[in-house]
């Protein structure tokens, strides 16, 4: 399995990712939010990558850190078009989404669609440390 992301010229402009793009001429918006303690602590400077396999090649559309508000906002990902009626199920494009906080690795499929804005919510469980000097150990 080849990986390339799209910030590399020679694969934007491959045969391969511009038949992608013509089937997903859309532009969808992910946001990720990731918290600890029910949504009471945000989580900052998680890592997290947003990809998509177009056929056997792993294209990667994002790759960063969360902010101090364990926030990323406005990803712009490939959509399909929207020109359904509102009695069909509109077609998606379907994004991995993997984050690692602390050695842990967190792993999510995310529906993108034409002009709506998707927020993942990632929640984290930290990792408990027991304090044997606490309890006379």
């Amino acid at each position: 399995m080849n990986t390339y992301s799209v910030n590399d010229v020679n694969f934007t402009n491959s045969e391969l990712y511009q038949n992608y793009l013509r089937r997903n001429p859309g532009i969808g918006y992910l946001m990720i939010r990731a918290s600890a303690a029910g949504g009471a602590i945000p989580i900052s400077n998680l890592d997290v990558t947003v990809s998509n396999m177009i056929g056997d090649t792993k294209v990667i559309f994002f790759n960063g850190k969360t902010d101090s508000s364990g926030m990323i906002e406005k990803i712009s990902l490939p959509a399909p078009p929207d020109d359904q009626s509102d009695l069909e199920v509109p077609v998606t494009t379907i994004y991995d989404v993997e984050a690692v906080y602390d050695g842990k690795e967190y792993a999510y499929k995310v529906n993108m669609y034409n002009g709506i804005f998707v927020l993942q919510n990632i929640n984290i469980v930290p990792k408990v440390l027991e304090r044997t000097d606490y309890y006379g150990y």
